[in-house]
């Protein structure tokens, strides 16, 4: 009788077909594609454990069933630097069993102390997440503010460069008060001109007595002309 063959299922798992298949464009579109799962109120499993919605992101050692191994009042570089100290001595130690004697049973005394410390160790780690998380947030924060400001800074001088442009051309346009005086003295010039014509057409500068003889001569080459 052949035995059943064992059933291998993934962590993460790829959604089922004809699931996937109602998330078209077509159906996204018109509202047509199903609505995601209500949120969890309670407990579930996720990777074979279970968990509950109302605990705490990191839980406490003692809530995971291991023991503490520093106060509940403590400074963390301090107890990592102290952990990281126990880590080495406790390495050491190993390697020395398995030199001298690689049968002992404090071999496996001393693999569950360094077990025990690497999850202390971790545990610490995982308290600074939120810390992380908020001077990650202030960093991009800080970037976007210095980005900001070199952006206004770099307009301020492109304007600074545009209102230059625009005062030297002011600078270079004629004043309008000298176009006045020109167009002034050249309109007088002109009256002046008029004026001395008008008066050179009423004077007469020549002699009355030369005028007469003048007549006289102009009478006389008509008359002979006529003959």
């Amino acid at each position: 009788m052949a035995t059943p063959e064992a059933i291998q299922v993934s962590s993460l798992p790829l959604p089922p077909n004809q699931y996937v298949s109602l998330y078209t464009d077509e159906n996204v579109r018109r509202g047509r594609a199903p609505r995601p799962p209500p949120p969890i109120n309670d407990t579930y499993m996720m990777f074979g454990n279970t968990f509950n919605t109302d605990d705490t992101i990191i839980r406490p050692l003692e809530a995971q069933g291991i023991k503490r191994l520093y106060p509940h009042n403590f400074d963390r570089r301090r107890e990592l630097k102290k952990l990281n100290h126990s880590l080495l001595v406790n390495f050491l130690d190993l390697i020395d069993l398995l030199v001298r004697s690689p049968d002992s049973p404090r071999r496996a005394e001393k693999v569950e102390d360094l077990s025990l410390l690497f999850i202390h160790i971790h545990h610490l780690l995982n308290e600074f997440r939120p810390h992380q998380a908020r001077e990650t947030l202030r960093v991009m924060m800080e970037v976007q503010k210095r980005q900001r400001v070199e952006t206004r800074e770099r307009f301020e001088k492109h304007l600074e460069k545009v209102q230059e442009i625009l005062n030297h051309a002011l600078q270079m346009l004629p004043d309008t008060s000298e176009l006045d005086s020109k167009i002034g003295i050249s309109t007088d010039v002109m009256e002046a001109m008029d004026t001395t014509g008008s008066d050179q057409q009423g004077f007469d500068p020549c002699n009355p007595e030369d005028r007469i003889m003048c007549n006289v001569i102009d009478e006389m080459l008509l008359s002979n002309s006529s003959y």
